[in-house]
């Protein structure tokens, strides 16, 4: 991952909303969690929901899945790992030296 795209995700999730559906969202696992239980459980507007999930997706944090009606959201936790990474792989190296 390009150091951008690392940005990008801290970015968004320097918010607190969407830090909450976000952390919602990995508490849940690779099942996912759908938009209304998130909405219900969070209690934030739909247009406010859609929004925030919109800017988790663009910054591949998380993906969509439809099953007939219900609109799912996961945690690409690819994409969370390699962030994670990001930091933890240069963790006190100068110490090391």
């Amino acid at each position: 991952m390009t150091t951008e795209e690392i940005a990008k995700a801290f970015k968004e999730l320097g918010h607190a909303t969407r830090l909450l559906v976000f952390k919602r969202l990995v508490k849940a696992g690779e099942k996912g969690v759908s938009v209304g239980t998130l909405k219900d459980e969070l209690d934030i507007p739909n247009s406010t929901l859609s929004h925030h999930i919109s800017s988790l997706v663009s910054a591949g944090l998380i993906k969509q899945q439809r099953e007939g009606r219900v609109l799912y959201c996961t945690v690409e936790y690819e994409k969370l790992l390699s962030v994670i990474s990001f930091l933890q792989d240069e963790c006190c190296i100068d110490e090391m030296e």
